[in-house]
């Protein structure tokens, strides 16, 4: 049986279509998938992810520990409910998860994928013999995500949310409110907030959220939305032999402390200084057919050079057919695929194509 969020009946009232997402019930969409990919981009959507997995790590090491574990460097997190973006790579330099940390009163937090809850507990498990640390699975605690320009505005009219002081606060920073975590954080490229909450408060703040104005949105548009602003998807992007050079994920590998050891870092620092070859790059296609994940893509006519689609959409934005692909390192501007016998030509960017709204490819 599929597992359900605490939202599971508000989905059925709002008659969205609910599909087995890595073993949960989750909507797809709630009638129009391009519609509440616009909604978002224009004004305000809320999205039920209490599906991912949130840990919570505290104890004499905690700090040692999550130093140890994450590639990211959690030194560089001041003040609680600060947070960061990091992989967390095995001891062969690929990526066990990407996830998001936060700075806690009582240690660290991490929100870490649904689709590699499993695996990541393993994992975790695993490293945490050596340290005086514990580990909890947050199962009581929901997630909302409210994105777009109004979320804000949607917030401030919300009666059971409460910014506070998370106005002057930067992204990737939280605050703590009646037993609700806020946090300037999101997978959409818009501005937006993610809301952590107990079970039993839930349904309560999600009624409030869409009487304030946001309207709900479904894991479809998610996917495209997150697509748009370039931002990786693990299993597609990224998995257990893909290294953060080879998915525009350097930047969360921090070398600043020499001195730190983390897990991966000698496969990392080997392949970077030697074995660099590959990267993620933007497609934008002009003809009306869509790119799929796994499909070819060519450096040259003769096909003598080609890399592979990790993930493909039709953007709503900008009304042309995207993708995020995985290349060899070369100058080059334009590229080509196969659909249907015939070549295509597309044209070659970075790995971000939408950032608030806006077409930045």
């Amino acid at each position: 049986m599929l597992q359900q969020t605490p939202l599971y009946s508000q989905h059925i009232q709002a008659s969205a279509k609910m599909v087995d997402f890595h073993g949960w019930s989750m909507p797809i969409h709630y009638g129009s998938q391009i519609a509440e990919h616009e909604h978002v981009r224009k004004s305000c959507g809320i999205f039920d992810v209490s599906h991912m997995t949130i840990l919570d790590f505290e104890g004499l090491q905690v700090k040692d520990f999550v130093r140890y574990l994450l590639a990211n460097d959690v030194d560089n997190l001041k003040e609680d409910y600060d947070g960061l973006y990091s992989a967390m790579m095995n001891q062969s330099g690929g990526i066990v998860d990407d996830l998001i940390a936060y700075k806690m009163p009582f240690g660290y937090r991490l929100v870490v994928n649904c689709a590699t809850r499993k695996g990541d507990l393993e994992w975790i498990s695993s490293q945490l013999k050596k340290y005086q640390v514990k580990m909890k699975e947050r199962d009581d605690l929901s997630m909302l995500a409210i994105q777009g320009p109004q979320s804000k505005k949607v917030i401030l009219n919300c009666p059971s949310l409460t910014l506070g002081t998370l106005n002057n606060k930067k992204k990737q920073q939280g605050v703590f409110e009646d037993d609700t975590f806020i946090a300037k954080t999101g997978y959409t490229g818009e501005f937006g907030f993610e809301v952590i909450l107990p079970n039993n408060r839930a349904e309560l703040v999600w009624e409030d959220v869409i009487d304030a104005g946001a309207k709900p949105v479904g894991l479809g548009a998610r996917d495209t939305l997150r697509l748009e602003a370039g931002m990786n998807l693990y299993g597609f992007e990224m998995d257990q032999s893909i290294s953060p050079l080879e998915c525009n994920m350097e930047w969360t590998v921090s070398l600043k402390d020499k001195k730190r050891n983390f897990l991966g870092k000698e496969a990392f620092l080997a392949k970077k200084n030697t074995n660099n070859n590959l990267h993620l790059v933007g497609i934008l296609l002009e003809e009306r057919v869509i790119i799929r994940s796994g499909q070819d893509i060519f450096l040259d006519k003769e096909r003598s050079i080609k890399g592979v689609v990790t993930s493909g959409t039709y953007s709503p934005t900008l009304k042309k057919s995207i993708a995020l692909a995985r290349l060899p390192k070369l100058n080059k501007e334009i590229c080509y695929t196969e659909v249907r016998g015939k070549l295509l030509e597309a044209k070659i960017g970075k790995p971000r194509f939408v950032k608030e709204g806006k077409n930045i490819f």
